[in-house]
């Protein structure tokens, strides 16, 4: 039986310079998938290493198409602009992961307005849009997928109690994915999240203090179980909330040592799973 397989697909992937997103492109670029790296990095942060342009190395070097894009998902100017020019490089879009992230686990007397804003407006509102100008080219595709990083949705006041700005933000997304699969089904276009069972080791994890880097797992875990997601039939596995390892038990994987950072430390689950 012939492995699912991404091969000469086209994927507009946000935050796709580090990390998770990273992470996603590189599996569906061993595939020989053609990957937009959507993400505003263009020179290399004091703090976060990777850039659009390092990013499209690494995907070429292991058989995938990339193309850098400089983008603040903030700017609907610039997100049609890369959107139409993702179309247009690669002959259509196939699939749209919603990866980009803003973060501040901060209580609301010490959540700056700015900072309330620049989570509402990247997360919530770049998840929409995002959505919005890819759905045009995503109708009619064969199989077409779009993929939002969120959280399954708990009115458990656990997840307010010490970031409520931040949770809003992250539950907007599940939200708006879970109402645009219903929107779109007709259409055959999927909406589904995921969300990692463990802390992923990533380069933001270095803002964030208190954080035991050993006890997590490392981002190729989220990035399996998206491409088992984005093979799946897409008029027929849409409207889910799903959760990496998970999915991947489901697939038949039963041992998963090989993802994480020190196999001998116990696990730290991630935000707002129990």
């Amino acid at each position: 039986m012939e492995e699912p397989s991404l091969k000469g697909r086209s994927l507009f992937i946000t935050g796709a310079s580090r990390g998770i997103g990273l992470a996603i492109a590189l599996r569906a670029a061993r595939d020989g998938a053609n990957i937009a790296v959507v993400a505003k990095t263009v020179t290399p942060h004091p703090r976060l290493p990777g850039t659009i342009y390092t990013a499209a190395e690494q995907i070429e070097q292991v058989g995938g198409k990339a193309l850098p894009l400089a983008v603040d998902i903030r700017s609907d100017e610039q997100v049609a602009s890369a959107v139409a020019e993702c179309a247009k490089t690669f002959g259509g879009i196939d699939i749209l992961v919603n990866n980009a992230s803003a973060i501040q686990l901060t209580r609301a007397d010490v959540t700056e307005l700015k900072r309330f804003d620049l989570m509402q407006q990247v997360n919530a509102r770049g998840t929409f849009l995002c959505s919005k100008l890819c759905l045009p080219h995503l109708i009619g595709r064969d199989n077409p997928h779009v993929l939002t990083l969120a959280p399954p949705i708990s009115m458990d006041s656990r997840w307010f109690t010490q970031h409520t700005a931040y949770t809003v933000s992250k539950f907007a997304m599940g939200m708006l994915s879970f109402g645009l699969a219903a929107e779109w089904k007709d259409s055959g276009v999927a909406f589904n999240c995921l969300w990692p069972k463990t802390i992923i080791r990533t380069a933001a994890l270095n803002l964030i203090p208190g954080v035991d880097q050993s006890r997590c797992r490392n981002p190729e875990i989220v990035a399996d179980a998206a491409h088992m997601i984005l093979t799946r039939e897409a008029k027929s596995f849409t409207g889910r909330f799903c959760i990496d390892e998970d999915v991947l038990r489901e697939a038949g994987v039963t041992d998963f040592s090989g993802y994480a950072v020190d196999p001998r430390q116990e696990l730290m689950t991630d935000l707002f799973l129990e």
